[in-house]
């Protein structure tokens, strides 16, 4: 049986402040993500509160660069702050058009937050979070 070739893929990850988050403004960014994202062969993650939110994107990379840029112009984020962009042959979401976290049980607290700790994160530090994210859940159920 011949491997298939390994897909290069791109991530990104960011963080930004919401602008007017609440369960309505939320569920139609998911909406709206998980049919673009299929359609683009994007997957990732949202983990996401009233003062954060903190995205992975994972995709070809005119795929994932164009919906990028589509949340760049979306006013329902505010303070956007690009972490860390990269290469990679593996996705941490493969199941996951767009997987969402609402913080209920690990996190940073609303004052870490408020002072700056999330963009103050490192590359590596911001990649963890999904990691630790990604392993925390049954991607395959």
């Amino acid at each position: 049986m011949r491997r298939k070739d390994k897909e290069e893929l791109k991530h990104i990850i960011y963080a930004s402040r919401p602008f007017g988050f609440d369960d309505a403004v939320l569920k139609s960014i998911l909406l709206s993500s998980r049919n673009n994202n299929t359609k683009s062969n994007v997957t990732g993650a949202l983990i996401c509160r009233s003062d954060l939110y903190l995205q992975l994107l994972e995709g070809p990379e005119d795929a994932v660069d164009q919906t990028f840029q589509r949340i760049q112009r979306d006013d329902r984020h505010l303070e956007l702050h690009p972490l860390k962009e990269g290469k990679t042959d593996r996705r941490l979401f493969a199941s996951w058009a767009m997987r969402d976290d609402p913080v209920k049980t690990w996190m940073w607290s609303f004052d870490e937050v408020k002072n700056g700790l999330v963009r103050k994160l490192s590359p590596e530090e911001a990649l963890f979070v999904f990691k630790r994210l990604s392993r925390e859940i049954d991607q395959f159920s």
